[in-house]
């Protein structure tokens, strides 16, 4: 972004949102990859973000940036699933791969099972999923 204008464009505002959900698809495709090979730290990692930039791709829209993982989270669960335009159980979906991914990243020692791993996948596919016809249906 050249300037604070830059991200009040309506034209940036859908590129950006494109991009990040791209980001999104790229780190769900590696989720699944990564799952396959049996890395499972890394396809936790790898999911979680693909939420996260699930995330930041709506926020874009909104104009918003914020520069902690936890503050775009708090912003999308008052804004999207507070106000329904998002089922809660997202909320849990959210909370659920930070903390798998927190473990998983930075616990010494910590062992993810394969179930785990794939519920972590599966969620973020479904949260993919769900965010992706939400920005079609609001072009």
């Amino acid at each position: 972004m050249n300037s604070a204008d830059d991200v009040n464009n309506i034209n940036t505002k859908k590129d950006l949102s494109k991009y990040r959900l791209e980001k999104a698809k790229n780190c769900l495709q590696a989720a699944k990859t990564l799952l396959e090979h049996e890395l499972y730290e890394d396809a936790t990692n790898r999911a979680y973000y693909c939420i996260f930039h699930s995330i930041r791709s709506i926020l874009a829209l909104d104009g918003v940036e914020f520069k902690r993982h936890s503050g775009n989270v708090s912003y999308f669960r008052e804004k999207y699933i507070k106000t329904g335009v998002f089922d809660k159980s997202f909320s849990e979906i959210i909370g659920d791969a930070l903390t798998v991914r927190s473990d998983s990243d930075y616990g010494d020692f910590t062992v993810i099972s394969k179930q785990d791993v794939t519920e972590q996948v599966s969620n973020a596919e479904l949260f993919y999923d769900t965010i992706k016809k939400y920005l079609i249906n609001i072009d």
